[in-house]
């Protein structure tokens, strides 16, 4: 048996929950630059290894920062509308009495 509650909206998440996903994000993404410049560093003496980790670690942090700061799209709901039926016709009869009301 399952402790979460069942999910009955269809509700976007909360405001800080969007900033909490984003923050993980943003330091896994910087988290991973640190390793790459640590490793470019210790394969100094191999010059295209210590470019490709340095490669890798230069947009990391403009890449984070855009995903960081990405706010989810809103959904596209379908929102129903009222559209009423067009109107029968009325007898003949009574659309008479109705224009001789008017005069």
């Amino acid at each position: 048996m399952s402790r979460s509650p069942a999910l009955i909206t269809t509700a976007a998440p909360s405001a800080g929950e969007q900033l909490a996903r984003r923050r993980r994000k943003y330091v896994v993404m910087m988290a991973c630059r640190i390793p790459c410049l640590v490793l470019a560093g210790l394969t100094a003496h191999i010059g295209w290894l210590a470019l490709a980790f340095l490669a890798i670690s230069v947009p990391l942090p403009w890449a984070a920062v855009l995903i960081a700061n990405d706010v989810p799209a809103r959904r596209t709901e379908r929102i129903s509308r009222f559209r009423p039926q067009s109107r029968p016709e009325l007898p003949r009869s009574a659309a008479e009495g109705r224009q001789g009301l008017g005069e």
